[in-house]
C-alpha cells in the first residue's frame, strides 16, 4: 500500500513539474520575451505598440546634483525612467540590474534617469554611491509638477516602476515591480531602439 501511495505521489509530482515547464508565461519569461508577463510576486511588464502610445511625457525638474533636467534633454533618444527611493527594498535589489542595463547601452541613443519619489538629494546621492549607480536622478519629493508629468502614465507610488520612453518621448514599455533581470529591460529597450533606427 505504501508503495502505491509513493508511486502515486511521484506521478503527481512529475505531472505538476511538467505542467510548470509547459506554462507559457514561464517559457516566455525564460526566453526573455516578456510582453505582458505577470509574475506571482506582482512583477509585470507591458509593451505598447507605437500606434497605441499616448502623448509624449513633457517633464522638467532638478537632479540630485542640483542641475536642471527636462524631457528636451533627451530628444531623439530612448529614455529609461526608473521611479525609486532609498529605503525601498526592491529598489535596492534592482539597482545593480538597472546599472548593468545602463552600461550595456553606452554609446547608443539610450539614456537612463532615476526619479526619486521620497528622499532629499544627499540621500539619493549616497544611495547612488553605495550601489554603484552612475546615472542621475531627478528629485520628486517636493516637485508636484514633476510628479504630475507622469501621473497619467503610471502610478509613481507603485515603486519601483520603470518606463521606457521612445524617441518621441512616449511610453513604449512599463515594468511594475522589482526588475528580476537586466536582460528583460535590455530586450525592451532594444525593441524600442530598433523601431526608429
Amino acid at each position: 500500500m505504501r508503495r502505491i501511495l509513493s508511486a502515486t505521489a511521484a506521478l503527481a509530482l512529475l505531472v505538476g513539474l511538467a505542467a510548470c515547464s509547459a506554462d507559457p508565461l514561464a517559457e516566455q519569461y525564460r526566453a526573455g520575451d516578456n510582453k505582458g508577463y505577470i509574475a506571482a510576486n506582482g512583477f509585470q511588464t507591458k509593451e505598447i505598440a507605437p500606434e497605441n502610445r499616448g502623448e509624449p511625457v513633457d517633464f522638467a525638474g532638478t537632479l540630485d546634483n542640483g542641475s536642471a533636467v527636462s524631457s528636451a534633454d533627451y530628444a531623439g533618444k530612448v529614455l529609461v525612467v526608473n521611479f525609486w527611493y532609498a529605503t525601498c527594498g526592491p529598489c535596492i535589489i534592482e539597482a545593480p540590474r538597472l546599472e548593468q542595463a545602463y552600461q550595456s547601452f553606452q554609446g547608443q541613443d539610450v539614456a537612463f534617469l532615476g526619479i526619486n519619489t521620497y528622499d532629499q538629494p544627499a540621500t539619493a546621492l549616497s544611495f547612488a554611491r553605495d550601489n554603484n549607480v552612475s546615472y542621475s536622478s531627478a528629485m520628486a519629493v517636493s516637485d508636484a509638477e514633476l510628479k504630475l508629468a507622469f501621473a497619467d502614465k503610471t502610478s509613481i507610488n507603485a515603486t519601483p516602476t520603470t518606463l521606457v520612453l521612445d524617441r518621441e518621448g512616449r511610453v513604449a514599455a512599463r515594468v511594475i515591480g522589482e526588475l528580476p533581470e537586466a536582460s528583460i529591460l535590455e530586450a525592451m529597450v532594444r525593441t524600442v531602439l530598433a523601431e526608429s533606427a
